[in-house]
């Protein structure tokens, strides 16, 4: 009747420690969880700030900037366009 008593004290303290870990586990989890979506959250903020002029710096540019030193006729005839010279010369 003793071994009875004994294993069923086994294995009551077995669940009680296995619940203790998975409660351990779930706490843990829950925090990482928890501080991860913290880290997310601010910087998605400061990505989506306002920008101050001269805080960010923006790349890029011309691919072959010299192709705008000399304009080609359909910019000098748009330009002629716009600037209302076609009207002159009629």
């Amino acid at each position: 009747m003793s071994d009875t008593k004994t294993g069923m004290a086994d294995q009551d303290l077995t669940k009680n420690i296995a619940y203790f870990v998975l409660v351990l586990v779930f706490v843990g989890m829950s925090w990482i969880i928890a501080k991860r979506a913290g880290e997310n959250r601010q910087s998605m903020l400061d990505a989506a700030a306002p920008k101050v002029a001269g805080e960010d710096t923006l790349d890029g540019g011309a691919k072959n900037p010299s192709q705008f030193d000399e304009p080609d006729e359909d910019a000098l005839d748009e330009m002629a366009e716009l600037l209302g010279e076609d009207d002159e010369d009629q």
